[in-house]
């Protein structure tokens, strides 16, 4: 028998700081979602570094989360691929 899978917001205030993630999470008119480093955990909340800035995410709005692997590298600019 498999253990059960975890509900998002626990998954989130177990995993240790640093793990990469991704969270689906309600915003007004819809859904929408945070990749990136997670970076911190207070208040009833969560805290994600995305690329462009770190989103703070309220627990309570949380309706999916799991661990992602590594972001793959970036390329540099300005070089055809073959």
């Amino acid at each position: 028998m498999s253990s059960p899978i975890p509900q998002p917001q626990q998954f989130l205030s177990d995993a240790p700081l640093g793990t990469r993630v991704v969270v689906r999470y309600r915003i007004e008119g819809g859904l929408t979602d945070a990749i990136g480093d997670l970076v911190g955990k207070a208040d009833g909340g969560c805290t994600v570094r995305t690329r462009r800035a770190d989103v703070v995410i309220p627990l309570r709005l949380v309706v999916a989360a799991k661990e992602v692997p590594p972001a793959p590298a970036r390329r540099p600019r300005g070089h055809a691929q073959p």
